[in-house]
């Protein structure tokens, strides 16, 4: 055989190993999953529900073990990302947490120690309230206790400085009222106290607030989306989550807030690894498993993975900057 057809021939070979490797690599001992959040709450959910969707579906025959890590509002489980540089054993879940947390605060991590694998879900958000202990029965009701009352009304939600509490400061802005916000571990925990009536409101995903619902003592006043929800199941009160207006159409001019439910690696996570959990977490966005979870939340699907989610952090991020800066969060090293 000619010589450059031999090196030709060998280069064919070189190039066809990593492509081996990407398509024969998959876990062969227990894979941790960590959520950024308590038990409970939406990304413990979030968690459960991807670890019950690939277990049940055979898609992955590991064990999977599910932790919780929701110090310093999540933080804790991206500062122990960042100690597990490379492990492909171990990941991660949250939401927007993991890149919006840096912003505000100083921690010993950044985007760089992180791998993006997938956005699996969004999640719309609601105002609700309690209307048996608040009185409180629609927006309109909302925006005049408030200013009658300026700072007296307490919102609570999830985690400091982070989704909630930022669109708790959109709303303010919008329906110019003054209201004090309430940090608790979980979006579920904001939830309780609604419902016992130990603060006015929250600003809350669907599934963390439905059971609450449905056994009367919360209420959703309404969602921060463009449209209303496409769902038409009745749900509570005879209402489905179509029924309930947007909060442009009730009185509040904030646009979609939607949350996305994100899982991360560390950095350095070999290709083939990134490449096999890409292609597990699209097969487990389509188990019976995963859609009913997104029905029974009103979550909007959309899976994001590779360079649309990089895009989608990019972008979500810049936004993130914006509102910081108008509310003074933002670090100054940023």
């Amino acid at each position: 055989m000619p010589k450059h057809a031999l090196t030709a021939l060998a280069l064919c070979l070189g190039l066809a190993v990593p492509s081996v490797a990407l398509a024969e690599w998959k876990p062969n001992r227990p894979v941790e999953f960590v959520a950024a959040a308590g038990p409970g709450g939406g990304t413990d959910t979030f968690a459960r529900v991807v670890q019950s969707a690939l277990s049940k579906n055979e898609l992955l025959t590991t064990p999977i073990i599910v932790s919780n890590k929701a110090g310093g509002s999540g933080a804790e489980t991206f500062i122990y990302a960042k100690s597990n540089k490379g492990d492909p054993y171990k990941l991660y879940f949250g939401t927007q947490d993991a890149y919006v947390l840096p912003l505000a605060n100083k921690l010993s991590y950044g985007l760089k120690d992180l791998t993006p694998v997938a956005a699996m879900v969004f999640d719309p958000f609601m105002l609700w309230v309690n209307p048996k202990t608040s009185g409180i029965e629609d927006v309109k009701g909302f925006i005049a206790k408030a200013k009658e009352n300026p700072g007296q009304l307490k919102l609570g939600g999830a985690k400091a400085k982070e989704a909630d509490e930022t669109l708790m400061t959109l709303v303010e802005n919008a329906a110019g009222i003054d209201l004090t916000y309430i940090p608790y571990k979980s979006g579920s925990e904001a939830a309780i106290q609604v419902a016992g009536g130990h603060i006015t409101a929250n600003v809350n995903n669907p599934s963390e607030s439905v059971e609450q619902w449905k056994a009367g003592v919360q209420k959703p006043l309404c969602v921060f989306e463009n449209e209303r929800l496409a769902d038409t199941t009745v749900i509570a009160d005879g209402m489905s989550w179509h029924d309930i207006p947007t909060c442009k159409e009730a009185g509040i001019a904030v646009d979609s807030f939607a949350q996305p439910r994100t899982i991360w690696a560390a950095a350095d996570l070999p290709p083939e690894a990134l490449a096999y959990y890409t292609n597990l977490f699209t097969k487990a966005a389509a188990a019976p498993e995963f859609k009913a979870y997104q029905e029974r939340g009103a979550q909007i699907p959309r899976l994001l993975t590779g360079d649309a989610f990089k895009d989608f952090i990019k972008k979500h991020e810049a936004s993130y900057v914006e509102i910081y800066k108008r509310n003074g969060w933002l670090r100054a090293e940023q």
